[in-house]
């Protein structure tokens, strides 16, 4: 027997013999009369707190770096 129709006749048989009593799922009650404390949805614009910015010129790097000094930019 080649080892390919083991490696797929094993599965199939041990699958038919697996147990095929599993618990069944059950809703406890009607789920649709529940009270639920859900807040309303308000429509918010996707485009809420957009600001234009237009591409700028770099500033110099180092007054940026010594502004940004923990001394407060006191050299």
């Amino acid at each position: 027997m080649k080892p390919i129709f083991l490696v797929v006749a094993l599965p199939l048989i041990a699958s038919g013999c697996a147990s095929t009593l599993l618990p069944e799922v059950i809703a406890s009650g009607d789920l649709a009369d529940l009270p639920v404390d859900v807040r309303p949805v308000h429509y918010q614009s996707p485009v809420t707190g957009y600001t234009h910015r237009a591409p700028v010129n770099p500033k110099p790097w180092r007054n940026q770096n010594d502004a940004q000094a923990p001394d407060g930019g006191a050299s």
